[in-house]
């Protein structure tokens, strides 16, 4: 997230739309949150520190991005 998308931000109960790139995403459509793609736990978006720029996921913590990486990367 950089300055210009911090004023995008949303304070309603509305998801918001991401897209998650390298080291930040952007905001696509206003929101407080976005949901964990493995918990579907919500996420502020001050507090997003995951994701998966392939998969353009966003995980609540490290131990669900490392279950969802498990999953996508089985072991041969």
């Amino acid at each position: 997230m950089n300055a210009f998308d911090r004023d995008k931000i949303s304070k309603a109960g509305d998801p918001a739309v991401l897209h998650y790139g390298d080291g930040e995403f952007v905001v696509m459509k206003p929101g407080a949150f976005v949901l964990c793609a493995v918990t579907g736990q919500k996420i502020p978006l001050e507090a997003l520190r995951y994701w998966n720029p392939i998969a353009q996921e966003a995980y609540a913590g490290p131990e669900q991005a490392l279950v969802r990486w498990q999953a996508l990367n089985p072991k041969k």
